[in-house]
């Protein structure tokens, strides 16, 4: 019988993996992960926010059938048919197969995504407002109400929620879901004059003058990431805008949502380079704030809102500052600033969060 000493254990270890053609590593050993990781084709990138996975404890997972916040005996696929709008399929999401060869098709139907091939075929990122406040209540919405999904969720404290893998085809932009990444933030929209809003649910002013945000009790708990959490937007009047023609007024988005938004962006623009880190602009170099034409919209890579997709959407409204959001994610990247001046030139500089209400 041969004994090894310390040095001929290692080196049998370091020939063991070289002809299996891996790095050996202890069986069992946990790797952990550092809390700020996206999914992307089964790979983690980290964005420098909290990432809640849809694997993680009080993540929300849009891969199960059943609806999450019903009670459990009434769950499943059976009952909950007759509760959601759609009921074709008890999946809220799909294959990418738009665009796919057969032999790609065949290839990534059973999960085989590869980074590369994800690469070529995503090129947006569709920005949303939910309408329902907090993360909890839309994915309660889209789960257990709508039969529809997305592929993150961003809290009001800057909680990121991811609940299916980029690879997915997520239900969340109708003619863009095979080529893009939808995000829904948490926000209860934009409304008309003449239209019944909510606002007087959620915001009040406080003893010394700020607006603060006041979740009531059918949108709780609140954000469970951060306790006792106050959350405020960062300009203390509604916003007024005019989307699709339509004048509108919201109240801005919280500092943490910004902030975990620009990584966010940040990190898909670097992981999918096919979304460029830019919005769609009109003749003088201005935000688009309408639906691009057909011919425009198949053309377009890049970052996006709900509402430049389809004529009867207005989110995510007219309050998210854009120039901050594409600024400060090209700065994580270390991109040049792309920001124009009214004849469309490039300007330098980055745009900084426009405040009033910390």
């Amino acid at each position: 019988m041969i004994r090894l000493n310390r040095a001929g254990k290692i080196l049998a270890l370091v020939l063991c993996a070289a002809a299996a053609g891996c790095v050996c590593r202890p069986p069992g050993k946990l790797v952990p992960r550092k809390g700020d990781e996206i999914m992307v084709a089964g790979q983690l990138f980290h964005t420098g926010a909290r990432v809640v996975l849809w694997s993680d404890p009080g993540g929300f997972d849009a891969y199960r059938v059943e609806r999450r916040f019903a009670p459990w005996e009434k769950a499943d696929w059976e009952h909950s048919r007759t509760n959601l709008d759609a009921t074709a399929t008890p999946n809220r999401y799909g294959v990418r197969a738009n665009g796919l060869s057969r032999e790609e098709l065949e290839r990534v139907r059973g999960g085989g995504w590869d980074l590369a091939l994800l690469q070529r075929k995503v090129d947006q990122l569709v920005i949303h407002y939910d309408a329902a406040g907090t993360s909890r209540a839309c994915f309660k919405t889209l789960q257990d109400e709508r039969d529809l999904s997305t592929h993150f969720l961003l809290d009001l404290d800057g909680t990121i929620y991811q609940t299916l893998d980029v690879k997915e085809r997520a239900q969340h932009a109708t003619t863009a879901n095979d080529r893009s990444v939808g995000v829904e933030m948490a926000n209860v929209g934009a409304y008309a004059r003449t239209e019944r809003n909510v606002f007087a649910n959620w915001y009040h002013t406080n003893s010394e003058g700020f607006t603060m945000l006041a979740i009531p009790p059918h949108a709780g708990p609140d954000p469970e990431r951060t306790p006792d959490f106050s959350g405020r937007p960062v300009r203390r009047a509604p916003v007024a805008g005019v989307v699709q023609g339509k004048a509108l007024s919201q109240y801005d988005f919280t500092p943490q949502q910004y902030r975990a938004l620009a990584r966010l962006t940040a990190a898909l623009c670097t992981v999918l380079p096919g979304i460029r880190c830019e919005y769609p602009r009109d003749a003088d170099g201005k935000l688009a704030a309408h639906k691009l034409p057909d011919a425009e919209l198949r053309a377009y890579q890049g970052v996006l809102g709900h509402y430049h997709i389809q004529a009867d959407k207005v989110d995510p409204g007219p309050a998210l500052q854009w120039d901050y959001v594409i600024g400060e994610a090209r700065r994580l990247m270390r991109e040049p600033p792309l920001n124009l001046d009214v004849e469309g030139r490039p300007v330098t500089g980055r745009p900084g969060l426009l405040e009033d209400n910390h």
